[in-house]
């Protein structure tokens, strides 16, 4: 029997990161990103191997360097997945005096939302909502928690520092994201039926 030959690119374990953007950038040609965005695109970009995030990523104004300052100050992130908690850098948030929260396995948001027949994602943010610390809010799953987010916003119960609104999915998806930029809430969404945990996690370790 014949072996087939392989061909692949030599490139160390150490530098396959640093080669990933180059040819992300190198994709992008002429396209001109906002140099203060840019990096959370690309960042996304590498996680998902999806350049329609370019188009797709919705950044209110002055909204990196608002999240940038918030982390520095110590704010915390609430997340609406295990998954997307995993992802995140807290080793790097830790040096600000941040962490990392999801509320999603706890026993009480198991009860609350039964006895109120809703969903974990919902009963998670009223919980979040009881934080006395400045929150970002970084939702890659559950359009629920967008939408209670945005109604605890109008009912002014919870007033985040920020959101980043990239839950992934088809039902109540693209509308949920879409009451978050009218909320007027420093955000970062991802517009459309994409996104996903690990897109969440991925704008928070820009950021």
């Amino acid at each position: 029997m014949k072996r087939c030959k392989v061909s692949l690119e030599k490139v160390l374990p150490a530098e396959i990161e640093q080669r990933s953007f180059e040819i992300i950038t190198q994709e992008l040609g002429d396209r001109i990103l906002d140099p203060i965005e840019a990096p959370v695109i690309k960042r996304v970009i590498h996680t998902t191997a999806d350049f329609d995030y370019v188009d797709h990523l919705y950044f209110s104004d002055d909204v990196v360097k608002s999240l940038q300052n918030a982390l520095r100050d110590g704010a915390c992130i609430v997340t609406d997945t295990q998954m997307a908690r995993s992802g995140i850098n807290k080793r790097e948030l830790s040096k600000y005096g941040g962490e990392v929260l999801c509320f999603m396995s706890d026993e009480d948001v198991a009860i609350e939302a039964k006895r109120n027949k809703t969903t974990r994602a919902v009963a998670s943010m009223e919980k979040a909502s009881r934080l006395s610390k400045p929150v970002i809010f970084a939702i890659g799953n559950a359009p629920t928690a967008l939408v209670r987010l945005y109604e605890l916003m109008q009912e002014e119960k919870v007033h985040p520092i920020g959101i980043i609104a990239v839950p992934v999915g088809f039902v109540n998806v693209v509308e949920s994201k879409e009451l978050i930029i009218k909320s007027g809430c420093p955000s970062i969404v991802a517009r459309g039926r994409k996104g996903g945990s690990n897109v969440a996690a991925a704008i928070v370790n820009a950021l």
